[in-house]
């Protein structure tokens, strides 16, 4: 699902919407893996029935259920949490009950940093921190995907957003160059001279007329 379209203004372009690394479901990943285990052993050899057995496969059911509830939710918050980036900002929204949000505008940032174990280079995850100018000093981004990919499209994005805009159809004026000195130009008309371009007398009228100017 998309980072709703309402929410971005108008005129503003999408460069990033990514949703957070699959590593993000690490801890129910693991515990269900371990869950797995445990109902292979309680299930999978199943003695005459006793109220200790009994007791063990419902304590695992339960397990089951619990777990199954926190994975739902957490794919929920997945689902609803979105780091995105546009040629005028850094959006960051999640929560699924209630909402936390961080709007950094690109002209605010002062510096990108990216952090990736061996395991997160493996999996292309990590952690991003951006610093910017104001009261939030520094903030904690982790879970993004190709983090070190994300820094680079950001600071693009800072360059092309620093850089003067045309207005399609608008004709640029040409800018002033500064004009050559005297010695400079007598210079200019002395090479023309040895090159042939001009002959002497003409070079020496031009230079006559140039050292008058001065």
């Amino acid at each position: 699902m998309a980072y709703p379209a309402n929410l971005i203004q108008q005129g503003e372009t999408v460069a990033l919407d990514l949703r957070p690394h699959w590593w993000y479901f690490a801890r129910q990943i693991l515990t269900g893996a371990v869950l797995l285990v445990l109902v292979i052993l309680v299930f999978g050899n199943q003695p005459d029935a006793d109220w200790l057995q009994t007791g063990v496969n419902g304590v695992t059911a339960i397990l089951l259920v619990a777990w199954a509830g926190w994975l739902t939710l957490k794919y929920l918050q997945w689902r609803m949490t979105y780091f995105v980036v546009t040629d005028r900002r850094v959006i960051y929204r999640t929560g699924v009950f209630s909402k936390r949000g961080v709007e950094i505008p690109l002209e605010r940032i002062n510096n990108i940093n990216f952090h990736q174990r061996i395991i997160d280079r493996i999996i292309g995850a990590g952690d991003l921190d951006i610093e910017s100018a104001g009261k939030d000093g520094q903030t904690h981004f982790d879970f993004i995907r190709h983090p070190d990919g994300v820094q680079h499209e950001i600071y693009r994005q800072m360059e092309g957003r620093n850089m003067p805009q045309v207005q399609p159809g608008a004709v640029v004026q040409p800018q002033p160059t500064a004009a050559a000195s005297v010695p400079e130009q007598i210079e200019q008309l002395a090479r023309l001279r040895d090159a042939g371009h001009i002959s002497e007398s003409e070079y020496q009228q031009k230079k006559a007329e140039l050292l008058q100017r001065m």
